[in-house]
């Protein structure tokens, strides 16, 4: 579930857009190489990114989707020595990006104690997504991610709730909620459902998430210094990455601690 450029031909550098913005330095087309992408489909500035203004690189992550569907889907086959593959290979990416992030989640689900009675159902389904990861380009092209993540949200759902539940007393419940400039110092957020709130440039330092419910959650600069999410549920990197944290920021295990913080 984590991106391995090593083998994958560049494609978030080629198949993505992106515009003259805080997080990036110039225009670009989707299905234009990114002016940084060398021959050999590495960044030629990869250590330099936040200082060249390329900001938004370092918090996006494919989840393994780009070396998948640069050797499976596309059996090794790069877009430059076979550009008649090109604008199929990169419609895939996002498909594929998709379904990996439900792996990640539903692989995330499997290892949480108190939803073992899902198991059963959750196995399924992550064996469902992982079929479908191994489709030719066709059916991937073609599939509903719709009705895909409708199929899995429930077992999502009711993970979160399972495990919350773990936590005493009443949870806040923040779903969705728009809390971009919080102030949320020291917050208890224990067991909260924070499932898709914006939470840009909110000031949680020192806040207690742990066990809270983040997946989807916008922590676009989200002050997180001496924050404690341990347990938090489904925090990927790609939100950490957009964050500010500290070394007494508690990050659960299996994430990276940003070398900007």
């Amino acid at each position: 579930m984590r991106a391995d450029c090593a083998n994958c031909f560049g494609l978030c550098c080629v198949a993505l857009a992106f515009s003259a913005s805080a997080g990036f330095p110039a225009d670009k087309d989707a299905g234009e190489p990114c002016r940084e992408l060398r021959t050999d489909f590495r960044c030629g500035i990869h250590q330099r990114l936040r200082e060249r203004g390329y900001r938004g690189c370092t918090v996006y992550d494919c989840f393994g989707a780009g070396q998948k569907v640069s050797r499976v889907t596309f059996g090794g086959q790069d877009w430059r020595r076979a550009p008649d593959t090109a604008r199929r290979m990169f419609a895939v990416l996002p498909v594929m990006r998709q379904l990996h992030e439900l792996l990640r989640y539903l692989r995330e689900a499997l290892t949480l104690e108190p939803a073992r009675p899902l198991h059963t159902g959750i196995r399924a389904a992550l064996d469902t997504t992982e079929h479908l990861t191994r489709a030719d380009a066709g059916t991937l092209l073609a599939l509903d991610m719709t009705a895909r993540r409708e199929a899995v949200n429930p077992l999502l759902l009711r993970t979160s709730e399972l495990v919350r539940a773990q936590v005493p007393g009443k949870k806040k419940n923040r779903r969705g909620a728009d809390l971009s400039g919080a102030r949320l110092k020291g917050a208890d957020l224990r067991g909260a459902d924070l499932r898709g709130a914006y939470l840009i440039a909110a000031d949680l330092r020192g806040a207690d998430l742990r066990l809270a419910d983040l997946i989807g959650a916008d922590l676009r600069d989200t002050d997180l210094r001496g924050a404690d999410l341990t347990g938090s549920l489904f925090l990927v990197q790609t939100q950490v990455n957009a964050a500010k944290g500290d070394a007494a920021t508690r990050l659960p295990p299996g994430l990276d601690r940003p070398a900007h913080w």
